[in-house]
């Protein structure tokens, strides 16, 4: 049997544009599971056990296990609170955490996880756990560590063997990526929703967004169709299609080797080259029969 409850409880958070996970309009959240709900009034916890589910507008929440920490509305103390006020009324959620096979769902984008958290102070949602992803329609995100979401910067961080995936397979490899995205002109944005006098939002980057950067930072690595390239940071940008990587540079197209310290990926054309600086030198092993398809350093990345 699913049992449900409507927590009528204000997320509040700090000011955003983009619109993924957005858990802080107002309304009620509501709350079904299939094992029991448990309120806990003296410490001001909510439990949802056993295919546990969260809705609140556009945004859904599954996992294992839910919990919805609140306090009284506005910072007050709780011993200013009457002994019998629930999970509603005057009080607020500041922290949701989900715990086993974490599912979030969009309209646009879907994230997944062993375990998240949505902080509401700092403004952030964390997941963590084996097998992190974030699918959009443009392109997957994986992570060994963590996936954060940072929504009053409009950005996301993925740590740890961090890897984006485009739907024509291209692909960006890092220990840590950082995303960031750019509000999109659409019907949401361009009419914004009404909201309580003095009440600020939360939010984190996707729906209503798109991604605008990626700064790559440590073993980075780039994937085309005709080549590898790695360095040891880098900059992404998906509007224009073009990549820069700094630091040990090495661009290898089957066994042909050009090094340096900079480099211009273009991902739409596939085209690289190496970028001389002052005071160094590039270098290339070219493999004769090999070496005619492979950029010369200093070529226009077209």
């Amino acid at each position: 049997m699913i049992r449900r409850i409507a927590l009528a409880l204000c997320l509040l958070g700090g000011v955003a544009s983009a619109q993924m996970a957005e858990l802080s309009q107002g309304g009620p959240i509501e709350v079904t599971a299939r094992d029991g709900i448990e309120w806990r009034q003296n410490d001001q916890l909510v439990i949802a056990r056993g295919a546990a589910r969260a809705v609140r507008g556009g945004v859904t929440i599954d996992a294992d296990l839910l919990l919805a920490r609140y306090r009284p509305r506005g910072g007050a103390p709780a011993e200013a609170r009457p002994a019998n006020e629930g999970p509603g009324g005057a009080s607020e959620i500041w922290r949701l955490e989900a715990e086993g096979n974490v599912v979030i769902t969009t309209a646009t984008d879907r994230a997944e996880g062993e375990r998240a958290i949505y902080d509401l102070d700092q403004a952030v949602m964390v997941l963590t756990g084996r097998n992190l992803r974030l699918t959009s329609p443009d392109n997957v995100l994986t992570a060994r560590d963590s996936v954060e979401y940072w929504p009053q910067r409009r950005m996301a961080v993925a740590r740890g063997d961090a890897l984006v995936v485009t739907k024509d397979d291209k692909r960006v490899r890092a220990d840590v990526l950082v995303a960031y995205f750019r509000e999109a002109p659409t019907e949401a944005t361009s009419a914004p929703r009404p909201q309580p006098a003095g009440r600020a939002t939360a939010s984190a980057p996707g729906e209503g967004s798109n991604l605008e950067k990626v700064e790559a930072y440590g073993r980075v690595e780039i994937r085309t169709a005709e080549e590898v390239v790695r360095g040891d940071s880098g900059i992404y940008t998906p509007p224009n299609g073009l990549a820069r990587l700094l630091g040990n540079v090495r661009i290898v197209r089957g066994d042909n080797t050009l090094t340096g310290q900079e480099a211009i990926v273009n991902m739409q054309t596939g085209i690289s080259r190496l970028v001389a600086t002052p005071g160094e030198r590039v270098r290339g092993l070219i493999v004769p029969g090999e070496g005619q398809n492979l950029p010369a350093p200093g070529a226009p990345a077209r």
